[in-house]
């Protein structure tokens, strides 16, 4: 999915904008296969137009991507918890088709600002379904951070969507503010977590067009409070019948 060139304005304490050195082979498109149900937070999210990743926090919240193409209303997201390989049925998984979604109210589709959505799901936590903590309010990733980022985009530029769950180990060499790109593009990564120290630091968010790696994660950091604040409404299941930005 081709988004505009976000605003030179934008705010960077909002983002983790990284400069990343690979520390094994491969690369985030292809990466590695990990082994099956290891990763058991991650999420699998469809619709008839997109596919992206996300990340359980809680039995009944799945966090993504709000450019994962869902602010459409009147659109169903089937959201596959416990998979590994995604076109095949296992016994581990758990699908959910979900009404219930919740966008940051000041995400911007021009510029992909405040990229972060919530999606209500029913979970029945298992070893193949369980959550990941997030990184706490104002918490930051140093550079020399081992990071993890994982998902099902493609296996390499031009390919095909992988059907297996994939990874790719990353160091953070720098954290900077950089001038955003003129285009970048949704792979299928898009929405997944920027795992470090065992916590969800970031989405991902985009990447420079034809590049092979995602340098652009929301900070999840930032959000803490808007995300604390929507869980509350979860619980009370104080959610619209249609997605919202309230």
């Amino acid at each position: 999915m081709l988004l505009p060139r976000p605003s030179p304005a934008l705010d960077c304490k909002a983002y983790v904008i990284l400069t990343l050195l690979i520390s094994l082979p491969g690369r985030i498109i292809g990466g590695s296969e990990v082994k099956p149900h290891s990763r058991p937070y991650m999420a699998y999210l469809s619709t008839e137009k997109s596919r992206c990743g996300g990340f359980l926090i809680r039995p009944d919240a799945v966090l993504s991507a709000a450019h994962c193409g869902l602010p459409r209303r009147n659109v169903t997201v089937t959201v596959t918890l416990g998979a590994h390989n995604i076109k095949m049925w296992e016994p581990s998984q758990q699908t959910f088709h979900v009404h219930h979604w919740v966008i940051h109210p000041k995400y911007s589709e021009d510029t992909s600002e405040n990229d972060i959505m919530l999606l209500k799901p029913k979970a029945r936590l298992t070893k193949e379904v369980s959550c990941i903590s997030l990184s706490s309010d104002n918490e930051r990733v140093k550079p020399g951070t081992k990071c993890k980022v994982t998902g099902w985009g493609r296996t390499s530029i031009a390919g095909s969507v992988s059907s297996v769950l994939r990874e790719v180990d990353l160091e953070v060499c720098a954290v900077t503010c950089l001038t955003p790109p003129t285009a970048f593009t949704s792979q299928g990564d898009s929405g997944g977590p920027l795992v470090c120290n065992g916590k969800a630091h970031g989405i991902v968010s985009y990447r420079q067009q034809n590049s092979i790696f995602p340098e652009v994660f929301t900070r999840v950091s930032n959000f803490v409070p808007w995300i604390h604040k929507e869980l509350r409404k979860f619980a009370l299941q104080d959610l619209p019948d249609s997605p919202s930005s309230d």
